[in-house]
């Protein structure tokens, strides 16, 4: 599978977010929320730009406070910790406001991003101390998750009205599947492929790329009869292509006759 970032749907809408985010009307609206199913790309997608754009990324824990947050955040800064918790606060504000200033040096853009936050988006303190460091920092904070987060929040209306611009990260349609395809299959796939592809996968980032593993398995020893029209179903027919989410039980190419029925 080629080494390629794939651009969807999903990508685009973060990207519009980001925008709605640096031309806010109001400066306190500092959070973004990015919620979806596993396996959409949402930690693809935001891992990549962190690592892009400099920014911090974490990972919320099970059990996490705001004294264990903040803990983490100084390690990502790297700035011992201090032992009391105001010291603690005041030095992890000093650190984003002074990475945010060199990111605006760079013509970056700085944030940081919290992954799989639904472990923390119920618990008051450290939401809050979340607020407080983007209110007197202005970093946004970009909270990630599987759905529960914008429910989560509406416990503390305070913090929702806070949130510029929710994100929901979505299945991928069949114009992502072809692109997915044809940036990272190393064997040319023809449409008919391409539809049982969305269609065994249910257009989760995740499967797909099980999909193409399976095709070059397959294509890479039993090249397409055309290589301008690609790998057919046909040609596929019977071979495993992925196990199904729900049941774990293989889902095979039926080829042609058998997609008609």
């Amino acid at each position: 599978m080629k080494p390629v970032f794939v651009k969807t749907q999903n990508y685009n809408a973060f990207q519009n977010a980001l925008k709605c985010l640096n031309g806010r009307g109001a400066e306190e609206c500092v959070f973004v929320v990015v919620d979806g199913e596993p396996g959409l790309g949402k930690t693809t997608i935001l891992s990549k730009w962190a690592a892009e754009n400099s920014c911090i990324y974490m990972r919320a824990k099970t059990e996490w406070s705001a004294t264990w947050f903040m803990g983490e955040l100084l390690d990502e800064v790297r700035v011992p910790q201090p032992h009391r918790h105001e010291a603690r606060f005041k030095a992890a504000l000093q650190a984003l406001g002074e990475r945010a200033l060199l990111a605006d040096q760079m013509g970056q853009q700085f944030a940081v991003v919290v992954d799989e936050a639904d472990h923390v988006s119920s618990r008051k303190k450290v939401i809050e101390t979340m607020r407080d460091l983007a209110d007197l920092s202005g970093v946004p904070f970009i909270l990630v998750g599987m759905g529960k987060i914008r429910d989560n929040l509406t416990k503390f209306p305070q913090i929702a009205s806070r949130v510029s611009a929710p994100v929901r990260f979505a299945t991928a349609k069949l114009p992502d599947v072809e692109q997915f395809l044809a940036e990272k299959c190393e064997v040319p796939v023809a449409p008919c492929l391409a539809n049982f592809v969305l269609r065994a996968t249910g257009g989760y980032n995740r499967e797909i790329k099980e999909a193409i593993q399976s095709i070059e398995r397959f294509g890479l020893r039993v090249a397409p009869a055309d290589p301008e029209v690609g790998l057919t179903l046909r040609e596929m027919a019977g071979q495993h292509l992925i196990n199904d989410r729900k049941s774990g039980y293989p889902i095979k190419v039926p080829g042609v006759e058998g997609l008609a029925a």
